[in-house]
């Protein structure tokens, strides 16, 4: 039985929570929420998982007291810097992290420092922290990695990722600009309050996988607009309004466009899918027809990676690090 601390009890922290209480091989003994209006609340009745008997607290230590934990799963921040004091307070109790925090997915080149830190801090404690996730963490990078194990020769990999995100929470609808208008998704851009993160991370983990140095990562965002007036999101969308968003992320070795990563979200997506594409010995082409369900999908490797992090030595992992999350129940 693994004890789980649920640290972050927001839409995601939810679903986890909510589709772990169906599982044999894991508990929660603790949860955490900076929430105030939260604090004494029962975890299972706030995820709509039934009464767990678990008080939500605002204080890590509080919640913890004198429990044996095992595995803290932490579902707050995206980005690398915000989320690395939390996981030395997390640390320092001893308690080993999977996170859903984006930027940690693959830190080793873009957020060299932090993770360097996140590492020492780990391994000092005698901790494994692992940043997982359906995208950044499988779909994009990991499972096109994984492909490649039976290829020969390897020239070029590209993966698509077409969503419908009329389904999707609203934080994500949110996220990737639903209901804006052209204007104000440009600003909010440039604020960097919408984009998909993580498909540089993604590309630096496949170029690793590959052992490939890239002379260049490029990417580009752009709003998908409504061609007519949309009712199935968290807002209605005129005609010309923003419903979603379109990245291309690309990894060039000299001129050479090596790594292609094609991101598209939207409430009106008609074709979702998920494809990796790779160019070599021999080639390659694997199609998921209607893509999979990111929330659905991001909760359940979250629980299938608990009982593979705690086989694994100190320090900052990835994805290419620790074995496969099966779906052990």
């Amino acid at each position: 039985m693994i004890k789980v601390l649920q640290i972050g009890v927001g839409p995601l922290g939810r679903k986890i929570v909510k589709l772990a209480s169906r599982r044999t091989n894991l508990k929660f003994i603790g949860a955490v929420d900076l929430d105030k209006n939260l604090d004494g609340k029962d975890l299972g009745e706030i995820s709509e998982a039934g009464k767990l008997g678990v008080k939500i607290r605002n204080d890590l230590k509080q919640a913890v007291g004198k429990k044996k934990i095992d595995v803290a799963i932490l579902t707050t921040v995206s980005s690398a810097k915000m989320i690395a004091w939390q996981i030395e307070e997390i640390a320092k109790l001893g308690i080993n992290i999977v996170t859903t925090c984006e930027e940690l997915s693959f830190p080793w080149n873009r957020h060299k420092a932090v993770a360097k830190k996140i590492d020492q801090i780990c391994k000092k404690y005698n901790v494994a922290c692992l940043a997982t996730g359906v995208n950044p963490g499988f779909l994009m990078d990991y499972l096109p990695c994984a492909l490649t194990s039976v290829n020969f020769k390897v020239e070029k990999v590209k993966v698509l990722r077409f969503q419908n995100a009329s389904y999707r929470r609203i934080p994500f609808q949110k996220k990737i600009g639903v209901g804006l208008t052209r204007k104000e998704f440009n600003e909010r851009v440039k604020a960097g309050l919408i984009r998909h993160v993580g498909l540089p991370e993604s590309i630096d983990m496949i170029a690793a996988c590959m052992s490939w140095k890239l002379s260049d990562v490029k990417e580009t965002i752009k709003p998908v607009i409504a061609k007519q007036k949309l009712t199935n999101g968290f807002t209605d969308v005129e005609k010309g309004m923003v419903c979603g968003v379109e990245q291309i992320g690309k990894g060039l070795i000299g001129e050479k466009e090596a790594i292609r990563l094609h991101f598209r979200a939207s409430i009106d997506e008609k074709e979702p899918l998920d494809s990796v594409e790779i160019k070599g010995v021999p080639n390659i082409k694997s199609v998921i027809q209607g893509g999979v369900n990111g929330d659905i999908a991001t909760a359940a490797i979250t629980l299938n990676s608990l009982g593979n992090i705690l086989k694994v030595t100190p320090g900052l992992k990835t994805m290419l690090d620790v074995p496969v999350p099966g779906c052990a129940w």
